[in-house]
């Protein structure tokens, strides 16, 4: 009994897992759509000067936004030309927390299975148990 009900989860689980990863792709798609439906309207648009318009209770408004990122290779000099100019609230560290769950991972292997002191009270260390699905050998 105990073990048809967990059969019948494990199904369950891959089922749902599935149709997550067929929602994302179909969420991918929509976006890609949005973006080139944006983009044409928007160069039509442009093409007729028109700045909005509304239609059926929705306004359409032509707007420009100017977006900035870091040139490839160069962040820590933006960082730092950021700081002496008086920016620096600007710059944010972080840490990617998966690299930063490895790294402690390895740091307690290498000291008896016990965070290090120099780490103690620094970061929260748990468990997660979860369940792998992996199409199996026939």
């Amino acid at each position: 009994m105990q073990t048809q009900n967990m059969y019948e989860l494990a199904e369950r689980l891959k089922q749902l897992r599935e149709k997550k990863k067929a929602a994302e792709q179909q969420l991918k798609d929509i976006h890609a759509e949005i973006a080139q439906t944006e983009y044409q309207l928007s160069m039509q648009m442009a093409e007729t000067e028109t700045q909005n318009f509304t239609r059926a209770g929705t306004m359409f408004a032509l707007t420009t936004k100017i977006r900035a990122s870091a040139v490839a290779g160069r962040k820590e000099e933006l960082y730092a030309a950021l700081k002496e100019n008086g920016c620096g609230d600007l710059v944010y560290e972080t840490v990617n927390a998966n690299s930063l769950s490895a790294f402690v991972k390895e740091q307690i292997a290498e000291n008896q299975d016990t965070v290090p002191e120099w780490l103690s009270g620094l970061v929260h260390v748990y468990e997660q148990t979860a369940v792998s699905v992996r199409q199996s050998a026939k």
